[in-house]
């Protein structure tokens, strides 16, 4: 049993094109994002585990000796397995959940039970463990924050129980685990975020897991060869949107006028295609060319989506107010509101973003300077982690 502090991050995820058209079988380019969630895990000896969430006020904790007595065997033995309704129901029995929970602090500890019990109780006796999770990204905006939460959870538990080993080296500030040893965090990270979402794709918890870019068709998902990270601004138009309802109201216009809509899927097919070409020449030697060509596609693929039906006159105000200032946007996502990002080529000059950034807050938006093709799930040492990020991770 691991006795340190562990230190645990994962990254946040963008679709960078193929929203919408991936429902009907198109490609879709992923990329990592470089807003991340930080976990701290330290074992002890109360006979207690607990879990801190900073960002929705949440603390719970256990007794192991109890959780010890439960009848486990609702979670199936040998391989890993889907998490049925059932056993979701008996976990919430088992959490001791109220009638008014709110529905992000359920579903958080709900995953976070399954992975405990699920992972460790292939030890002697459960551990007492003391676990805090913060993140940078913003929740419900569409960015792959509950599964990075599920990553970090998963990577912690399976090192603190010796299924995987620490891959940090004294000195280091910084490590990743072996492929093998990320196939198995990513495996039950996907239960975890199963246990959130009822069906998820798959491709939040792959990107958070392997970082970098990845491509994503029908279920089959391949890392693209490392590109370079892309400066972009990432903004929060604060915009509530339903996915669903956009996801039917694209299979509602297609169906309406298939032979307007379906070239338009398959426009975005060719633009996701000609993106991950670029990406691919980029991670031998970036040129700046590539970066007006993936400026051309973000333009192109906006104007695809509105098409579609899934704009919104507030992703419309971000791309005017950037365009103003030289950049180019598009929505990231399921659009009607929600998030937006904008290429900042390497020769963008700081006091321009940062009049972009100003603009964008004057709509009433949110925006954060960040990259994309962001490492994956790593494990850090202590004196590596920014002081807001220790911060924040102390309760302080």
């Amino acid at each position: 049993m691991l006795s340190e502090t562990l230190l645990v991050s994962a990254p946040g995820k963008v679709i960078l094109h193929g929203e919408h058209a991936v429902v009907h079988g198109k490609v879709a380019i992923a990329m990592a994002l470089n807003l991340r969630t930080f976990l701290r895990v330290k074992t002890h000896s109360t006979g207690k585990v607990s879990i801190s969430l900073p960002n929705i006020g949440v603390q719970r904790d256990w007794d192991v000796a109890w959780l010890q007595l439960l009848d486990l065997s609702f979670l199936e033995q040998g391989d890993i397995t889907a998490p049925s309704p059932e056993q979701v129901e008996k976990l919430k029995e088992v959490a001791g959940f109220s009638e008014d929970c709110p529905l992000n602090e359920c579903m958080a500890l709900l995953a976070f039970l399954y992975l405990y019990l699920s992972i460790c109780r292939k030890q002697r006796t459960l551990p007492s463990l003391d676990i805090v999770v913060w993140s940078e990204l913003p929740t419900g905006a569409g960015l792959g924050s509950s599964a990075a939460f599920s990553v970090c959870l998963a990577a912690a538990l399976l090192t603190v129980c010796e299924q995987i080993p620490n891959p940090l080296k004294d000195g280091d500030p910084i490590s990743r685990w072996t492929k093998e040893d990320l196939e198995l965090i990513n495996k039950w990270a996907f239960q975890g975020e199963r246990v959130i979402h009822g069906n998820p794709s798959g491709v939040d918890n792959a990107v958070s897991t392997w970082g970098g870019a990845l491509r994503y068709q029908q279920g089959q998902i391949s890392s693209l060869e490392r590109p370079p990270a892309l400066k972009i601004l990432l903004t929060n138009t604060k915009v509530p949107r339903s996915t669903k309802a956009l996801v039917a109201g694209v299979r509602n216009r297609l169906i309406k006028f298939p032979e307007i809509v379906a070239p338009l899927l398959t426009s975005i097919d060719a633009i996701a295609l000609e993106c991950e070409r670029v990406l691919r020449e980029m991670a031998a030697d970036p040129t700046p060319e590539q970066y007006l060509v993936l400026e051309e596609l973000m333009d192109m693929n906006q104007h695809h989506l509105n098409a579609l039906g899934v704009g919104h006159a507030s992703l419309d105000q971000l791309c005017q107010v950037t365009m103003a200032h030289g950049l180019h946007s598009k929505l990231t996502g399921a659009g009607g509101g929600g998030c937006g990002i904008t290429l900042l080529k390497p020769d963008v000059k700081q006091p321009v973003v940062e009049a972009t950034k100003q603009d964008l807050t004057g709509c009433g938006f949110d925006s954060w300077e960040t990259s994309i093709g962001a490492p994956g799930v790593s494990v850090h040492s202590a004196t590596s982690l920014d002081a807001p990020v220790q911060q924040a991770l102390d309760g302080l």
